[in-house]
Parts: C-alpha cells; structure tokens; sequence
C-alpha cells in the first residue's frame, strides 16, 4: 500500500517518472551462474500434453529483492516466470534433475547468494551505465545475427553475458579477427555486445544452432516463420 498524501500540501505526479521508478524495481542488479544443472519447465500450446525442459544459465537479483531464473530466450536473456508466449512457451516451473522435483519458486540458495554478493559491492548509483559484472556462457548459446531483411544472417557463439548498472543484459559475441589468443576468454579485446554492431539478434540453444547450420529444413522452415513476421513489423513501422 501506498502513503497517503497529506490534505494540507498539494503535489503533482508525474506518471512517466512514475512508470520509469516502476520499470527500475524490476531492474537486474546481480547476477549468479546456475552450476547445478538447474532448468526451466515450459510447455507449448501446440503438444500441452508434454512438458520441456532448458538449462538455466543464470540466476538474477532485482532491484525490488526479487529472484528469477535466466534463460537465453528469443531476443534476449529472459526472466523464466514471465515467459507466457501462446506460440513459443508457457513458463511451468523450475526443475531439479537430480530429483525431478518441480517448483514454482528459486531455490533459497541462490536468493542468499545473490543478496550476500549484493550486499559486498553495493555499487554506488551513477547518471553513467558502467558495466556491473560479467558471466561466461556456460550453455553454448548461439546467436542469429542480422542487419537489414535482405542481408545475410550469421551464427555467431555466445562467449558470455554483461550485466550494465541500468540493468540491461548484454550477449558477448568476438571478432574472430581481432582475436589474438584462443580460448577466448571474457575481458578479451575482440568481444563485443551482440547489439552494438547487429541490428536484430535472437538467441538459440546450441543443438537449435547447429540445426541452422546444417541447414536441416524443417529448422530453416520454422526459423523463417518466426523471423519474416518480425521483418514486416519493421518495414509497417
């Protein structure tokens, strides 16, 4: 519940500033690797009689103290509890394989985890976005990059993920010509965010990518079902 405003002094609400706060609570502040082979559950409208499963890559601390698990999704890194697409996915719950259990809720180790690293570097606010943290890929996504509709796509590797102090997430993809050393490795000089350079990008897990690769074409059929409606989108704006 909100304060009441007091009778005696008049204020005026500005709804944008409003909306912005609102946005800002749900913004990542701290971002923990999942290294137990924890997944999302999800189901699709089409076969809702079966049930998929996708390792998380993450786990991620909001700014209004809540956790949610963190999946390579479509265009970007996704909250695993607000995935609810009719077509590509409806969030069920997170899953232990070790048990097969089923929950609804991130495991209480990961909340204290988060909150703990939080609480150590508490980053001071800045009117600057300067980069918080950094994970590796530990999924071997994979990234479809595009620059206009009539350009040629590429598949490049996700190398690692930048979490920035206004709570973007951002894909690390190399130039493979600026490489100097291999493996390449996070801080290296040939990485850069997937957005800076491409102008669409979606995220596919590394058997999906592989498909593309080969050009196996049921996979190429379903990936232009999902792209070619995006590209009109762009073209009636």
């Amino acid at each position: 519940m909100g304060r009441p405003l007091s009778p005696h002094s008049a204020q005026v609400i500005d709804l944008a500033t409003v909306r912005q706060r609102h946005q800002a609570r749900k913004c990542v502040i701290r971002l923990a690797p999942e290294l137990d082979g924890l997944e999302m559950v999800y189901q699709l409208a089409a076969n809702p009689d079966t049930l998929y499963g996708l390792p998380i890559l993450a786990w991620g601390l909001r700014d209004d103290g809540d956790v949610v698990g963190l999946v390579p999704w479509m265009e970007g890194l996704s909250a695993c509890s607000e995935l609810d697409s009719h077509e590509n996915g409806h969030f069920i719950g997170y899953r232990d394989p070790e048990t097969d259990e089923i929950f609804d809720t991130p495991p209480e180790h990961k909340y204290a985890e988060l909150v703990a690293a939080a609480e150590y570097f508490e980053y001071e606010a800045s009117k600057d976005v300067t980069l918080i943290q950094q994970l590796p890929d530990t999924l071997g996504t994979h990234a479809l990059c595009m620059n206009h509709p009539d350009s040629p796509w590429c598949m490049k590797p996700v190398f690692g993920w930048r979490l920035y102090s206004d709570g973007s997430v951002e894909a690390l993809l190399a130039d493979e010509e600026k490489a100097q050393m291999t493996p390449i490795l996070l801080g290296d000089a040939c990485l850069y965010d997937a957005r800076s350079r491409h102008q669409t990008v979606y995220f596919f897990q590394r058997h999906i990518a592989n498909r593309i690769l080969e050009e196996d074409p049921a996979t190429l059929e379903a990936l232009a079902m999902m792209v070619v409606p995006c590209d009109e989108d762009q073209e009636d704006a």
